[in-house]
């Protein structure tokens, strides 16, 4: 994976904290099957509650989530699709504001994944201090003023969507010299309270004083990430663990399978997809189909509309084989880059617009699969997890999933699960 490259300026105005417009429906809910959606409520002056400088604030349950509900017995499993963007921003190319618009066309939520220093401005670098780095040393730089205000626009609006704002940690370190494979847990730990400090200390290094908040406790939000690189997982999960985080996406060589814990977080992973025309399968993410077609991010321009149709027909090629099969959730990794003529943003949108709509299917964030995981009867999943990639049971769902399961909408947590609710803990400021 290759780091994202320096946020630069686009100055926005600020959205007020209004409610988004949201339906519910019957048993499949919208057009996706997400169940349980909500219009969001009007936020008062009375409900917002600031915390620390007024960088963040409690304004309630967050708005648009699904229920999570434990699968009857005999009932097929939903097919979930989950779009994630890696090192997420607002800069002059507007991506961030774009696949939010997107996502609300197509009733799509989705986990941006912020790189912390993108909240961070260029003059106040030396408040970093990276694990086997200087301080105020970063890989991908560091933003400006309006850079941050823009940012904080589309993470506030995002979040009011249905969104998740995930992390992808801050200075985007990778290989042998000081990168995140080389950390331990402790660096791990350091880096993650970094990352919330610098979300919930923006006004304070930006002077954005009369700036709305973000609308959300970062602490309590944020319960996973994608490692820059996918390096350093396994000193991450026990990392992940002790900050109270419910998932991790940053494992390599994933496969289309019903995913399983690691010491009580579950491993999202990208995974191998096909790559329609080669004989060989690559990571869901436009960064691996770039290395496999081009090796650089400007390619042969007579290329690149070839090259974003391979990946959109690979993206709908892994959705039909899961649909038609195992019904594992398919995890897609971008980034808001204009590589090769921003070929690979169009086969996103693209795969968006040809899958999400169709009845069924759950285009949801990491963290409300983590939530449907949970609910579900333990028994069940390992049942899903023995079936192999683009395998359907030979009997069919009904004589597959027959293991009984408590009520409905009630479930028992697994025991040694993680928790949706993070564990206290003294959080730099």
């Amino acid at each position: 994976m290759a780091a994202a490259s320096k946020v630069t300026a686009g100055l926005v105005t600020t959205m007020a904290l209004a409610a988004v417009a949201g339906c519910a429906g019957g048993s499949e809910g919208g057009p996706n099957g997400v169940q349980g959606g909500r219009a969001a409520p009007q936020r008062t002056a009375q409900q917002v509650k600031l915390i620390g400088d007024g960088s963040t604030a409690y304004t309630g349950t967050q708005p648009m989530q699904p229920r999570a509900e434990r699968l009857r017995p005999g009932e097929r499993p939903p097919q979930f699709v989950v779009f994630s963007w890696d090192g997420a921003g607002e800069d002059s190319q507007k991506l961030f504001s774009h696949f939010r618009a997107v996502g609300k066309k197509y009733n799509a939520r989705m986990t941006y994944f912020l790189s912390g220093v993108y909240l961070l401005p260029g003059s106040k670098k030396d408040v970093y201090h990276p694990p086997k780095h200087n301080p105020g040393a970063s890989d991908i730089g560091f933003n400006d003023v309006k850079g941050v205000r823009a940012t904080v626009e589309q993470m506030r609006g995002a979040w009011m969507d249905g969104n998740e704002i995930g992390t992808h940690f801050n200075g985007h370190f990778c290989g042998a010299n000081g990168g995140v494979g080389t950390w331990s847990q402790e660096e791990w730990e350091s880096e993650i309270r970094q990352a919330e400090a610098f979300v919930k200390t923006w006004k304070t290094h930006t002077g954005l004083r009369t700036e709305k908040p973000l609308p959300f406790d970062y602490s309590k939000e944020l319960v996973g990430g994608r490692a820059p690189c996918l390096e350093g997982q396994r000193n991450l999960i026990p990392a992940a663990k002790a900050m109270g985080f419910r998932y991790d996406s940053s494992s390599v060589g994933g496969r289309q399978l019903w995913p399983e814990r690691i010491d009580g977080i579950w491993d999202l992973p990208l995974q191998q997809i096909p790559v329609p025309g080669r004989a060989f399968e690559t990571l869901s993410m436009d960064y691996n189909f770039l290395v496999n077609q081009s090796g650089t991010t400007r390619g042969d321009p007579a290329m690149h509309t070839a090259w974003g149709r391979q990946m959109r027909d690979g993206l709908v090629a892994a959705f039909d084989r899961a649909e038609k099969g195992n019904r594992a959730p398919l995890i897609v990794g971008n980034h808001f880059e204009s590589w090769n003529g921003g070929t690979y943003m169009r086969a996103v949108e693209d795969a968006i617009k040809t899958v999400c709509p169709r009845r069924g299917v759950r285009c949801v964030t990491f963290k409300q699969l983590a939530d449907w995981l949970d609910a579900q009867d333990p028994q069940v999943l390992e049942k899903l997890r023995g079936l192999p990639v683009g395998g359907a049971p030979k009997g069919g769902w009904g004589g597959y999933l027959t293991t009984p399961s408590a009520k409905p909408g009630a479930p028992e947590r697994p025991a040694g699960s993680a928790s949706p609710a993070k564990p206290v803990r003294r959080d730099a400021e």
